[in-house]
């Protein structure tokens, strides 16, 4: 808004002053519009009829007036319908005329007509001449209206719309003239004919018309007439709820009202559907006549006995069709109306919006009527109906969804089979849809829509009131309460009609329309009934079942066939009409008063058998009603009860015939006859089991339940039966079961015998005739002899009987002998427990022997067989008199009865263990030797030796000496722990004897735990027996072995050797393998060699100590061990933890130990003496004295000035390693620069006394372009907190000043020193500001801004910052640094100032243009010289002609002319340039590979992998890496280093292009090598290839031992510069190839042949500076591969990273092994073969970014 600006009196005067004009409408445009929402066809007609019916009319007659056919003549025929078809298809609408008997028009209609949407406010009217009526304008644009004696004319004048107004004849009649807006308009005819005829009935539902006719000229096509029978009042039950929701509406009463609609059509609308359609029918229609006429005479001569009803209805009228078209036809509809009269109460609010929207109050009373059809209407309606009478009351009475009325239809349904009329609802403007958009017409629609829910709910209950009193008529339902099957098909036709019109179907457009009308159909009652077996019920009764549910007759179901219909579906989706139930079962069997039937019951265990079947009930709901079911069965006599809740049991006729008497727990067989034995199981019966039916046979006999009868001991033929069924179930019956039987049978006189009944065990089968009088059994039929003999009926005579009549005193006795061949004889039918008797009775002697008897007896299982080994191991033989055969039937009985044929191995076990005790030998080795012989066949080998605890395996040691086997083992190793060792001679049998190998691990570690070595013998052979159990030696036993005193320490030399010495024991954890070098003084070191090793370091030794153990140790005693290590190795041990630091820095007892310990080393330089000794002096003057001291008398040398200051008055960390300052700071040291003080006195600051500042300006500059490239590659952690480039610019100015004095002092001293400088650092409030002098000093500058900008500057940050100031842009693009932004806004102001000149050129261009001109002649000419010149260097370098070297310069100039970067600068340092230009077949780093191949070869500009175009990659660079993320990086690459543990390796080679470096392929070469050997702690592998052209691996070995030595000397300095295990590195060798150096699974590999070529000499030379960097820088790239294996840019970071992180520990190590004297000696160097095999690819140089780059100068 525009200040200041009083709108609301501008708005004033406007009012009072503004120019008055009125809103103009276009209103062709607006009718147009308004048109376009009447999307249904005969629209126009709905709303005159609708007008009419207003008017009260009570017939409408519509009439076509046609115009004849200008191309088609009129036929000259008389035939009526030749005439009625040719005005059908050939004429044109000229007017319609609608004409109305109704109230003609009064001056108000006749305004309101002139008025566009000034409808009728009569609130009780759908609508008059609002905005409906200008419908007319869709097919006419001069509609007439004649009304009274007045009549209307509109026309158009442009777009605007009027009317003239002119008296008229009087008349009664209104008629609405509508001349055809299209002068081509058809009649409508065809399909367009039958929808104007559906419309017009359709139109007679709910309309207050009598009577619709239509006409087309003179014939007269529909006549429809509707007859209303008076209004009956239907009975509203008390108990309804009439009123809506929300109390806007209340029913008050329904009348219902019968219709009879009738129409009567011409015949030409039943051809609608077989005539073709067009203009041009008359050119055809002699042809289609004949057509028509022979295809439906073909249909109506065929045979029709096949043929449906609509088949024969369609050929009839097809058949008229052709006969007179002008012929009519009449048709009956019968319906009812249910109309309620609805009394509305309106709220102010509600009234006020209604009024507003509708121009019309809400009418205080209104009505909703509900049409539909009875099922006999229905059957009246369509009895001989027609089909084209089908077609016409389609829309009438519907078929599946209703549709509400709004005086016409619209097309929205109801969810019925019935039509709703609401005259009083609101619809959209097209009359098509509701409205449920505005909030207060949504009120009121939804309370219309409640209202005929509401309706239809009374509807339902009229209807089922006149069904129910027709169900009151028949005698089941007066005389048994129950519908019989044929009564219940009678009614049913008529229940489905009325159910499938109340089928709730969903709603459409709108569902909701659907949902309000539901829910007031269901919520306006309570008793909702339907229709059940029982008649109508009330719903909560009512239940659905499938099944037959005859045995419970009380109980009212739903026929099944209504299952289908929506209205049951929606009432069992909403659990209002639930299922049968098992409790609904029960609920009626308990409280009814009768008992079921036999049938019933029958019908009830079918019915729970078939749920159980299906899995719906379970055994609680089965239970449930067979307890509440009793059955009375009169069919026996006495009546018999069944009450099911005792039944308990089922007979099962396979086992049990059911005819038996069976236990009152038992249903009768009759009732589950019908029922598998799934069913019976899943009702939760028994099968009655044979033992227990047996067992109730029994208990009923001798509780004298039974009668005679039924006593199986009185009565044979019953017991005869009762065993034939036990015998059948004898076969299927457990062992238990047939034990128990037997029990309860043998006590039982059930055998029916020639004596009587007998027992079982008294019987005898009719095969025994040894005596006479023996009771036999009688024949029992199909009884198995099995069965008999199990109940014990005797084949053989009891064995006691034997021995009384067969060996008593008067007959003659049988000897041992005797009796086994009888028994043999008849054995197989000899009882059991006679044979057990004869296993336990004592009646065999044995063999005569010293203090044994022959009367003696013995049982069977006591003796051995007759043989001479048992005989000599002294066991009891059998007396046998004859020869004992093994094989006949005797000796086969009495291995039946026990007799041994072998002893066990526990009696021969302590045979062989009493024969040693007493000294017999012979025994004991006759024992063991049978003992082994017999193991097989015997089967001792199975048996549980090794468990036995008697002493009995002979073992090593004196001749009787016996072990058991769990204490005696194989293996001769285990002598060393103390372990027995069984003999020799017996270890092929150790298997059998059960004596191990080796004892358990555990008990091993027990000894070894109880009684450790005491020498270096005995530990050599304790630990390496150990060694060779390493395999299963768990983490458990190496916590017990780690912590056990098991490894010996002595201080004598020799002790170990020959046990003298005091010794002490210590844990494996404690001590560390080998000599420990100069740690050996400091740690407890052992050696017992290589496999006595495995076994410590498995138990937690280590070759060396860890970093925290060195971190320990030097705070425990620091000065011992800088004593004896030295300086250097101290500092060196002190850069390893430092470099470990993440490791341990969280052991806090271990960092507060470091914070107190003197432990730190530091150096303090003390004053010059007079000698100026340089070994003793720095360069500087004074001696450097290292110290010990606590962290917090030590200070970090974070500023260098401050500490040439004050060198001797402090103790300063050492400055090798950052990460050792790291370390320090971490401890708590402080840095110099917080412990100094500085003033400052600068001349020259004011603006008097200002010097010129055109120096300084010129600085600044310099400031702000470089620092953006200086910030480049530091971390956010390196920076000042938001110092950047764009903050310098801001916040930092130069100044000059005259001079600058800097006084500085130390806290807490009277230390000061005073220093003139020429530049410095001031705080201006937030502002910063450097002064300088006129003759500054940029490296001073470069201190002063180093400060500001990073939290701790290092003297290389300065020395860099100092060179980017210094240098030129150029200078820094050459060295790799992107400053092609800062020359792109140099060449812009160049640009701009070029323009400027040129303006001031102008005057003097056209001089400039001739001599320019003349320019251009003198270079054409000039230029075809130099073409020339190309043409001829060409030729001299066409193929065939290449230019001659001179003695290999031109190699030496290729070297030179290559751009150095950072690795050029590498090469230098390490000395690596001469030996590329004393090998000028060999580039850079030649030969060294890996993985990925880090070989060379002098490339072609394109190779056969690339393509012979420069390649422009759009492939985005690699992000750069953060200096962080180099770090961490650098870390995982030396953490991720291993050793190479197998003894082979081999790998295929590949090649394949890596797509970061466009041109550059990688080729992994193959290896395939063997281990061969160690050279000090390195690994040495050989190529196969060498092994198979017959060296052998110590021959190789042995011929360079020299050499591989110096080679192990090289990697071990490699492997201290990097923080390396030694056995890391590995050493292989090759005959040829290209492959210096390669990394395979994190292992490096480095190939003596290319070190024996180039190093060897100036190693033997004594010069190892320069192997040492080649080394380093190898070792560096293959370090390098653990992070990427590709020779791309993150792999060129890394190797770039490593190599600058440990230059100081390679400059350290080189200056370690630098020869002495001043002038390097080397041996002439020995030309290397050139390697064979295909060339490789040069790696990739990626040139160095700007900062690293002088970074590395610099550390150079």
């Amino acid at each position: 808004m525009v200040a200041g600006v009083d709108h609301n009196a501008l708005r004033a005067q406007a009012v009072e002053i503004g120019d008055d004009r009125a809103v103009t409408v276009n209103k062709r445009s607006l009718i147009d519009k308004q048109l376009s929402r009447y999307s249904r066809p005969w629209s126009t007609l709905r709303e005159l009829i609708q007008n009419a019916a207003d008017a009260a009319a009570s017939r409408v007659v519509i009439k076509i007036e046609t115009n004849p056919s200008t191309r088609v003549p009129t036929p000259q025929s008389d035939d009526p319908s030749a005439r009625l078809k040719h005005v059908l298809h050939n004429h044109t609408i000229s007017q319609w005329v609608i004409e109305n008997n109704g109230h003609v028009f009064g001056p108000e209609d006749w305004a309101r007509l002139q008025e566009i949407s000034s409808g009728n406010p009569d609130e009780d009217k759908i609508g008059a001449f609002g905005v409906g009526f200008y419908s007319v304008f869709s097919i006419s644009e001069r509609p007439y209206i004649s009304s009274g004696s007045e009549a209307l004319e509109f026309y158009w004048k442009d777009n605007d719309l009027r009317t003239k107004r002119f008296r008229s004849p009087q008349t009664t009649e209104t008629v609405f003239q509508l001349p055809a807006r299209d002068s081509g308009s058809s009649v409508p005819h065809g399909q367009e004919l039958s929808s104007l005829c559906e419309f017009l009935t359709g139109s007679m539902t709910f309309i207050k018309l009598q009577s619709i006719e239509l006409f087309i000229d003179d014939w007269r096509m529909l006549r429809l007439t509707k007859s209303i029978a008076d209004a009956v009042n239907l009975q509203v039950p008390t108990d309804f709820i009439r009123s809506t929701s929300d109390k806007l509406m209340r029913v008050s009463q329904v009348a219902q009202q019968a219709v009879q609609l009738e129409a009567e059509w011409m015949k030409a609308l039943e051809s609608t559907s077989s005539l073709p359609s067009g203009r041009d029918i008359n050119a055809t229609l002699e042809t289609t006549t004949k057509s028509v006429f022979s295809f439906f005479k073909r249909k109506l001569d065929a045979p029709g006995q096949n043929m449906t009803k609509r088949e024969q209805d369609e050929k009839l009228a097809a058949n008229a069709i052709v006969q007179d078209m002008t012929a009519t036809s009449k048709h009956k509809a019968f319906f009812h109306i249910n109309k309620a009269s609805i009394s509305t109460n309106v709220n102010r609010e509600l009234g006020a919006e209604f009024l507003r929207l509708r121009k019309k109050s809400p009418p205080k009373a209104t009505t909703v009527s509900f049409l539909a059809q009875s099922y006999d209407e229905q059957a009246a309606s369509s009895l001989n109906e027609p089909i084209v009478a089908s077609k016409l009351f389609k829309s009438v009475v519907p078929e599946n969804q209703g549709h509400i009325y709004i005086g016409f239809t619209t097309s929205q349904t109801t969810g019925l089979a019935a039509h709703l009329e609401i005259p009083a609802l609101v619809p959209t403007v097209e009359r098509e849809q509701l409205d449920l958009n505005s909030k207060h017409i949504k009120e009121w629609n939804t309370e219309l829509l409640r209202a005929a829910g509401i309706l239809s709910r009374i509807s339902w209950t009229s209807a089922t009131t006149d069904l129910q009193a027709k169900l009151s008529r028949y005698p089941g339902m007066t005389e048994r309460k129950v519908l019989a099957p044929h009564e219940l098909q009678e009614v049913l036709p008529a229940v489905k009609w009325l159910y499938a019109s109340f089928d709730w179907s969903s709603t459409t457009p709108l569902s909701n329309v659907g949902s309000y009308i539901q829910n007031a159909f269901w919520n306006c009652g309570k008793d909702f009934s339907l229709i059940s077996s029982r008649g109508f019920v009330p719903l909560d009764n009512v239940r659905v079942s499938s099944d037959d549910l005859s045995f419970i007759e009380e109980l009212p179901t739903l026929p099944e066939p209504l299952l289908q219909y929506g209205l049951i579906k929606r009432l069992r989706a909403g659990d209002v009409l639930s299922d049968v139930q098992i409790e609904d079962i029960v609920t009626i069997l308990e409280k009814s008063k009768k008992t079921r039937t036999p049938v019933q019951l029958q019908q009830i265990l079918i019915y729970l058998a078939t749920k159980a079947r299906a899995k719906t009930i379970g055994q609680r709901e089965i239970r449930s009603v067979l307890d509440a079911t009793v059955a009375t069965d009169e069919e026996v006599v006495p009546t018999q009860i069944i009450a099911l809740n005792e039944m308990k049991e089922y007979i099962n006729p396979d086992k049990i015939p059911p005819d038996m008497p069976v236990p009152p727990s038992t249903i009768p067989f009759k009732y589950t006859k019908k029922l598998s034995r799934f069913d019976t199981d899943a009702l939760g019966f028994l099968e009655l089991d044979p033992l227990k039916w047996l067992q109730w046979l029994v208990d009923s006999k001798a509780n004298g339940q039974l009668t005679s009868e039924q006593n199986i001991e009185t009565n044979p033929t019953l017991a005869g039966n009762v065993l034939r069924a036990l015998a059948k179930n004898w076969s299927g019956m457990s062992q238990d079961s047939k034990t128990r039987m037997t029990a309860l049978l043998e006590n039982q006189r059930i055998i029916p015998t020639k004596q009587g009944m007998k027992k079982p065990s008294e019987t005898y089968f009719a095969s025994v005739k040894l005596f006479a009088d023996l009771p036999v059994i009688l024949p029992l039929g199909n009884v198995k002899e099995g069965f008999l003999t199990a109940l014990g009926v005797r084949k053989t005579l009891e064995i006691g009987v034997v021995f009384d009549r067969l060996m008593s005193g008067s007959s003659q006795q049988w000897s041992h002998v005797d009796l086994i061949k009888y028994l043999a004889s008849v054995w197989e039918d000899v009882p059991t427990r006679d044979r057990e008797r004869l296993k336990s009775t004592p009646m065999c002697p044995a063999e005569p022997l010293e203090g044994r008897s022959l009367e003696q007896r013995y049982r069977i299982s006591e003796l051995y067989e007759p043989g001479d080994s048992l005989r000599r191991l002294g066991l009891p033989i059998l007396q046998w008199p004859s020869n004992y055969n093994a094989q006949s039937k005797e000796a086969k009985l009495l291995g039946i009865l026990g007799l041994r044929d072998a002893p066990p191995y526990t009696d021969l076990v302590n045979i062989i263990a009493t024969a040693g005790q007493s000294a017999n030998h012979t025994l004991r080795e006759f024992a063991l030797k049978y003992f082994i012989e017999n193991s097989q066949s015997k089967g001792y080998n199975t048996a549980p030796v090794a468990s036995v605890k008697i002493p009995f395996v002979p073992v090593q040691g004196s001749e009787g000496k016996l072990s058991i086997p769990a204490n005696c083992f194989t293996n001769e190793r285990v002598a060393a722990l103390g372990f027995e060792l069984l003999r020799p001679d017996l270890h092929k049998y150790s298997v059998l004897l059960g004596v191990q190998a080796d004892p358990p691990i555990d008990r091993c570690i027990q000894r070894l735990t109880k009684k450790p070595p005491r020498t270096k013998r005995q530990a050599r052979e304790m630990f390496g027996y150990m060694t060779s159990r390493i395999g299963i030696i768990t983490n458990q036993h190496v916590e017990v072995l780690g912590s056990a005193n098991i490894v010996p320490i002595t201080t004598l030399k020799n002790a170990l050797e020959d046990e003298g010495g005091q010794v002490r024991h210590l844990p494996p954890r404690m001590c560390f393998l080998g000599d420990g070098g100069d740690l050996a003084s400091l740690c407890d070191f052992v050696e017992f060699g290589k496999e006595a090793e495995m076994f410590l370091l498995r138990c937690g030794s280590r070759h060396e100590p860890t970093i925290s153990d060195l971190a320990l140790l030097l705070t425990q005693q620091p000065a011992k061990m800088l004593h004896r290590l030295g300086i250097d190795r101290y500092l060196e041990i002190l850069i390893k933890v430092a470099h470990m630091w993440d490791s341990f820095k969280k052991d806090r007892s271990l960092i507060e130990k470091m914070q107190q310990a003197p432990f730190l080393l530091a150096t303090k330089i003390a004053a010059p003496n007079e000698s100026n000794d340089p070994e003793e002096n720095d360069e500087k003057g004074g001696s450097k004295q290292w110290h010990l001291a606590k962290a917090r008398d030590v200070v970090i040398v974070d500023e260098i000035g401050n500490y040439n200051l004050f060198k001797n008055n402090v103790l300063a960390a050492p400055q090798q390693d950052e990460m050792l300052e790291d370390m320090y700071a971490q401890l708590g040291v402080p840095g110099l620069s917080s412990l100094v003080e500085e003033r400052q006195q600068i001349s020259g600051l004011g603006p008097d006394n200002r010097p010129n500042q055109r120096t300084a300006l010129h600085l600044q500059s310099i400031i702000r372009e470089r620092a953006r490239l200086f910030l480049y590659d530091y971390s956010k952690e390196s920076l000042h907190p938001n110092r950047d480039s764009k903050w310098l610019e801001k916040s930092l100015t130069v100044q000059t000043v005259r001079s600058i004095v800097i006084k500085t002092s130390m806290k807490g001293t009277d230390i000061k020193h005073i220093q003139e400088k020429t530049a410095t650092l001031r705080q201006e409030s937030k502002n910063w500001v450097i002064c300088i002098t006129e003759k500054y000093n940029m490296a001073q500058v470069s201190r002063a801004l180093a400060r500001l900008l990073l939290v701790r500057p290092k003297p290389r940050d300065w020395m860099v910052l100092t060179e980017f100031l210094r240098s030129e842009l150029s200078g820094l693009q050459e060295a790799g640094i992107n400053v092609e932004r800062i020359l792109r806004q140099k060449e812009k102001e160049a640009r701009v100032a070029e323009e400027r000149h040129q303006r001031q050129l102008e005057q003097e261009q056209r001089a400039r243009d001739e001599l320019e001109a003349l320019q251009r002649e003198m270079n054409i000419q000039g230029g075809q010289d130099r073409d020339n010149n190309i043409e001829e260097e060409a030729q001299d370098l066409m193929p065939g002609n290449f230019p001659e070297p001179s003695d290999g310069m031109e190699h030496e100039a290729e070297y030179e002319q290559e751009p150095e970067g950072l690795f050029g600068g590498f090469r230098k340092m390490f000395g690596l340039d001469s030996a590329r230009k004393t090998h000028p077949t060999l580039s850079d780093g030649e030969g060294l590979a890996h993985d990925n191949a880090y070989a060379t070869e002098h490339k072609p500009p394109y190779s056969d992998l690339e393509p012979h175009e420069q390649p422009s990659s759009n492939k985005p660079p690699a992000p750069p890496m953060t200096p962080q993320q180099l770090h961490d990086l650098t870390r995982k690459a030396l953490q991720t280093t291993r050793p190479h543990t197998s003894s082979t390796l081999r790998s295929e080679p590949s090649v394949h292009k890596v797509e970061e470096m466009h041109t550059t392929c990688d080729a992994k070469p193959g290896m395939n090598v063997t281990y061969t050997g160690s050279a000090s702690h390195h690994r040495v592998f050989l190529d196969n290839e060498v092994l198979q052209t017959g060296t052998t691996a110590s021959d190789f070995m042995t011929a360079n031992r020299t050499g591989l030595a110096h080679f192990a000397s090289v990697l071990q300095d490699c492997a201290t510069i990097y923080n390396l295990p030694p056995s890391s590195l590995q050493i292989f060798y090759d005959a040829s190839g290209t492959t210096m150096a390669f990394n395979q699974h994190q292992s490096l590999f480095f190939n003596y042949r290319y070190f024996q070529q180039d190093h060897l000499a100036m190693l033997e030379a004594g010069d190892k500076d320069l192997p040492v960097r080649h080394w380093a820088t190898t070792t560096a790239h293959e370090l390098a591969h653990n992070i990427e294996a590709d020779h791309n840019v993150r792999f060129q970071n890394v190797w770039q990273a490593l190599i600058e992180t440990h230059i100081p520990n390679i400059a350290e190590v080189a200056r370690r092994v630098r020869p002495v004297t001043a002038t390097q000696t080397t041996g002439p160097p020995r030309q290397a073969a050139p390697p064979s095999g295909p060339p490789r690819s040069n790696p990739p140089r990626a040139p160095p970014s700007g900062t690293a780059a002088f970074k590395g100068a610099f550390k150079r």
